[in-house]
């Protein structure tokens, strides 16, 4: 078939039967609906699209550029779809934490904006969070901007109840299937599982929906964790039926297992969706007369998370195994009036972890400043820092400083995390250092 716009590829996309010998779900029929076909490569294809299509001719003749808060599938596709029709991008994001990614945007000629959380664990207080920026910078220059706004338009929902759900239904009622008893998808902007289930329920009434999330203090490419759903202004908690956390752990295997088992080249945010699956399944009730029925939402495709997969698993790519994670608990914590006192008397290293913007609009006073990422990389080779003083890692509300503090402590550092973070150092009234 000869297409005529690249745009005439997005949407309906396969939907592939998974072989029970793969799965090992008896009395399960589990099917995936191939997102990861769209011709961008994700299921993001279509929001993209459905958000800009009345406007973009509007757009382009205004001299107008996007900005969206994105960092990945989205910013992908807008950028593809605003390039047929010169228009720019800028991408807002806290950050881009996949090397892939952030490189194709990149060479897409994306406008990156990184914004100062720089952080597994950002301030909820701060002023410059993504959302933030955003509507700063249009209000700014509002003839400037088009900002489609995955997380609060309700296009995002309409294109997956008019696409991805209405496609599903009539695969399968042309397959014979009658019955379909369990949506399962990652939740990001939730713009798919809301639009998809809504679609499906209107044929079977009975569906359960179930979303699938990352662990509060994991990170799974493509997904929010259970903390970050908050910001997502279409989530809506009571939809679902039923929400599953997984680890990356789980998420990698059961992306290897997608691959092994189907030849299915997905992304981890789909094997986090399968892993959900698998757990849910083995758990619900088999109807007395037919099988249970589900779909997976696969959303992406692998290729563009390889040093996610690297850097967890380097045993896969021929290198040692990454060590296990530290014990958490373990890990020393100071107060901020206690480390105030600590600094007066004992000459701490004080290793402040976020961005380099955020350090330089203020930090404790003589810390230096070394990115988490960086500093990842720095203990892979062994504790970076003189044994003769205490180390005390801070970032901005606790979280992620108590990992490098459980590592340094566990090789003999006499290793702290600062309870509560820059924002507990702040808020206690101690001075903010600025510059550096």
């Amino acid at each position: 078939m000869v297409y005529q716009h690249i745009t005439e590829l997005i949407g309906n996309t396969p939907l592939l039967r998974l072989d029970p010998a793969g799965h090992g779900l008896d009395g399960v029929e589990l099917y995936a609906k191939l997102e990861s076909h769209n011709p961008f490569g994700s299921v993001k294809d279509r929001v993209a699209l459905a958000m800009i299509a009345d406007d973009i001719d509007r757009v382009a003749a205004d001299g107008r550029s996007f900005i969206e808060a994105s960092s990945g599938n989205t910013a992908k596709a807008l950028r593809v779809l605003g390039a047929l029709h010169g228009i720019p991008l800028r991408a807002v994001t806290n950050r881009i934490r996949v090397a892939e990614v952030k490189q194709l945007l990149q060479l897409l000629g994306t406008e990156i904006v990184e914004l100062p959380g720089l952080s597994e664990c950002p301030d909820p207080h701060a002023a410059d969070d993504v959302s933030a920026v955003i509507a700063q910078t249009i209000g700014q220059a509002p003839d400037r901007w088009f900002h489609p706004s995955q997380y609060t338009n309700e296009r995002n929902i309409e294109t997956h109840h008019d696409g991805t759900g209405t496609e599903i239904a009539a695969d399968l009622a042309a397959a014979g299937i009658t019955h379909l008893d369990v949506l399962v998808g990652g939740l990001g902007t939730t713009g798919s599982t809301r639009g998809t289930a809504t679609a499906l329920r209107k044929h079977h009434p009975a569906l359960r929906t179930v979303g699938v999330v990352s662990d509060r203090d994991d990170f799974i490419p493509g997904i929010r964790s259970e903390r970050e759903m908050w910001e997502v202004g279409l989530f809506r908690p009571d939809f679902y039926d039923e929400i599953v956390t997984v680890d990356s752990a789980a998420a990698i295997e059961s992306t290897l297992a997608l691959a092994r088992a189907f030849g299915v080249l997905a992304g981890p945010t789909s094997g986090a969706g399968y892993a959900a699956a698998h757990r849910v399944l083995a758990d619900t009730p088999r109807p007395a007369d037919r099988p249970l029925v589900a779909v997976l939402i696969v959303c992406d495709r692998l290729e563009p998370y390889l040093s996610y997969f690297a850097k967890r698993r380097p045993d896969l790519f021929g290198a040692a195994a990454a060590p296990a994670p530290p014990d958490l608990s373990a890990a020393p914590t100071l107060t901020a009036a206690e480390l105030a006192d600590l600094d007066r008397t004992g000459r701490p290293t004080v290793v402040d972890t976020r961005g380099a913007m955020a350090y330089r609009v203020g930090h404790v006073p003589g810390a230096i400043n070394v990115r988490d990422d960086q500093l990842d990389d720095m203990f892979g080779q062994g504790v970076p820092f003189p044994r003769s003083r205490p180390v005390v890692f801070v970032c901005p509300v606790g979280a992620a400083s108590l990992r490098f503090a459980a590592l340094a402590h566990g090789a003999g550092y006499d290793a702290f995390s600062l309870a509560g973070g820059i924002v507990a150092w702040r808020d206690a009234g101690y001075p903010l250092e600025r510059g550096g």
